[in-house]
């Protein structure tokens, strides 16, 4: 559609819309002296109906007349008398229609008798007339004086959305695909939300000039910058959840470069139920711009695995955590035990899994197995309250997210780190081979991976444990490594954003820092998979996709925030921090990966073959030592327990004052 056709068609709906307003005013003295005209021409039209167009106003005339006067003074006196101009008509509805009816069906009675009386009146002679002629003008004034009246409700309704249309946002939906289409849907039910869908813009030039519910199809995302002007759009929201992050960081850089404001819809990970609301869509955030093609999970397996289990969560209150929550409360589990240490945060979560137990509750259509939630606040490393908690609640399967995790805080708290990380997960495992708990998964991380800090070095540990733990009881226990969550708490996006609103700067290790990076609710759903595909002593690692560099993100998050890089918000480089890496590594020496079912996982066939003969003697060794916490045997042991653990290596690569600060 050319720009022409696309502004005729916005200004014939304004004029439109403006006609229709301007019925609204009539009061009951209009709608009379309207009645009184319609009243003058029906019997001439039935008259016409009654003839089949063929008339002789000579033969006819006197007569007509006659008959007209006579209709007119009987509906006008019957209508007045019965009060039918004291109706207000905003508001008509079937009780008016039926009002209506039965007004002109007396109408029709009388003058039926009345014109069978007049026939024999002289100078009244109106033989010449159709005897069916009062029973036709009845039948076109019923649809005239109600159609007359119900348009003033229409008006009603109408002027309602004008005012609507005058005041809302002027949309233009960047997709034309289901969810576009969806939110346009909702956009047009529920208008009083402020937003008026223009246009769509779509890639695909099939749909090109098309009209999806009544809405055109105007181009391509080339094209936004001349229709938001043309057409006065206020408002850009992009409907594309399934899009790789390319396409998005291309639009909102369109839209950036010509003010435009931008919202879009989350990812289709984040849209776990598949349906679009207006309420989905929110400001475009970094893990849009970094959106990769959305993973295919198999939710069926997943659902059919955890549906009627008793389910414990560790870490429930953590980032990670919380999100398994959520996902897992859908596949409908028997329990849900939420175990953490931070009491907030388990509260949180707890909470918002009892407003979906009470939503599920009110609705009919839901199923009947609502999951049981029990809420604990525990710390893994104290074994008598895990052992309560097993005995109590004999769970079937073990997501274990607790630990620590932020790399330089490990650093100069190692004896932390193995409390948590190592002696957490070895109580945990003990619990659930004494309680014959029939499956594990530990989450682990892409930092065990020749680890060069004390936290990659305890998960691995960590790992071990678990596949240790496989080998001797045959069961499904194993581990997922996965990068860096968008999000996540303790992540870098948060830092960054609080820096950028407090005006910077925005401070980075190093130019060349790369990282991997997944969004909560992709790593969620890889890991529930991953739980499903696992078997007894395997480590699964999700394909990661490409890495990001640290300074690319910052810049982006700065853009996204309306500044400009190193003018309005500055860029620092502070070095690189203890057992920090520039590049983190998928794999490990000796390991043997081989893909799985899913394109996303990959799995360490031999991952239990890789532990140490003298596992068990080495970590009550490691525990020893950070009781007493001594940090220099905590170094010692984790090197001869983890392979290619390289703290000494790191340390001769660092800057002179990071290393000075250890």
């Amino acid at each position: 559609m050319n720009y022409l056709l696309l502004k005729f068609y916005l200004v014939s709906q304004k004029a439109a819309n403006a006609f229709l307003f301007g019925l609204l005013h009539l009061k009951n003295r209009h709608l009379l002296v309207c009645d009184i005209g319609l009243f003058a021409i029906t019997p001439l039209l039935a008259l016409i109906l009654r003839l089949d167009g063929v008339l002789s106003l000579n033969a006819y005339v006197t007569q007509l007349i006659i008959a007209t006067i006579l209709f007119l003074a009987v509906k006008l006196t019957l209508f007045w008398s019965l009060g039918f101009y004291r109706r207000y008509w905003r508001y008509a509805s079937i009780e008016e229609l039926t009002y209506i009816a039965m007004l002109v069906l007396a109408a029709v009675v009388i003058q039926s008798l009345l014109f069978d009386v007049v026939k024999y009146i002289p100078h009244f002679a109106i033989e010449k007339l159709p005897q069916s002629l009062p029973f036709l003008d009845g039948l076109l004034s019923f649809i005239f004086i109600g159609g007359l009246r119900f348009s003033v409700r229409c008006v009603e309704r109408t002027s309602k959305k004008l005012a609507l249309f005058n005041k809302n946002e002027r949309v233009l939906v960047v997709g034309a695909g289901s969810a576009g289409v969806s939110l346009v849907q909702e956009m047009q039910r529920n208008p009083q939300l402020g937003f008026y869908p223009v246009a769509y813009i779509d890639d695909d030039p099939q749909k090109l000039n098309v009209h999806i519910r009544g809405i055109p199809v105007v181009g391509d995302r080339y094209h936004i910058p001349e229709f938001v002007k043309y057409l006065q759009i206020r408002k850009v929201i992009i409907a594309m959840p399934t899009v790789a992050g390319r396409v998005i960081r291309e639009i909102v850089d369109i839209c950036k470069a010509n003010g435009i404001q931008t919202s879009t819809l989350p990812g289709i990970h984040e849209i776990l139920n598949g349906q679009v609301r207006l309420d989905s869509v929110r400001d475009v955030r970094i893990e849009d711009l970094l959106r990769r093609e959305p993973v295919q999970t198999d939710i069926e397996s997943v659902y059919q695995f955890l549906q009627g289990k008793k389910v414990l969560i560790t870490g429930s209150g953590g980032s990670i955590g919380s999100e398994l929550c959520r996902q897992i409360f859908k596949c409908q589990p028997a329990e849900i035990i939420l175990l953490g240490h931070g009491e907030n945060s388990v509260f949180n979560i707890q909470q918002e899994l009892e407003q979906l137990t009470q939503v599920l509750k009110h609705d009919s259509k839901a199923q009947p197995k609502i999951p049981l939630i029990y809420a604990l606040i525990a710390d893994i490393r104290f074994r008598s309250r895990l052992e309560h908690t097993f005995e109590r609640f004999q769970p079937d399967v073990i997501f274990h997210a607790a630990a620590h995790k932020h790399v330089p805080l490990m650093e100069l708290n190692p004896a932390e780190a193995i409390t948590n990380n190592v002696l957490g997960t070895k109580n945990l495992l003990d619990m659930a081979k004494k309680y014959n708990v029939k499956h594990f998964v530990m989450i682990s991380t892409d930092k065990a991976v020749n680890p060069t800090n004390v936290m990659g070095a305890t998960k691995r540990v960590a790992e071990m444990l678990v596949l240790q733990a496989a080998r001797e009881t045959g069961k499904p226990y194993v581990a997922v490594r996965f990068g860096n969550v968008l999000g996540s708490r303790g992540s870098v996006v948060p830092t960054f954003t609080k820096q950028i609103a407090a005006g910077g700067p925005v401070t980075v290790t190093h130019p060349e820092i790369c990282r991997y990076f997944m969004t909560i609710p992709e790593a969620v759903q890889l890991v529930l998979q991953a739980v499903v595909l696992g078997r007894s002593g395997e480590v699964l690692m999700l394909n990661m996709g490409e890495p990001v560099k640290i300074v690319d993100l910052a810049k982006e998050l700065i853009r996204l925030s309306g500044y400009e890089v190193n003018k309005d918000i500055e860029i620092k480089f502070t070095g690189l921090r203890p057992g920090e890496k520039l590049f983190e590594e998928l794999f490990i020496e000796g390991e043997e990966y081989e893909p799985t079912q899913h394109e996303k996982l990959l799995v360490v066939k031999n991952a239990s073959r890789i532990i140490p003969n003298n596992m068990n003697v080495a970590i009550e060794a490691l525990c020893k030592s950070a009781d007493k916490n001594d940090a220099t045997s905590i170094i010692f042991l984790l090197e001869q327990i983890v392979p290619g653990y390289r703290t000494k290596y790191l340390q001769n690569q660092l800057p002179l004052k990071v290393y000075a600060s250890k």
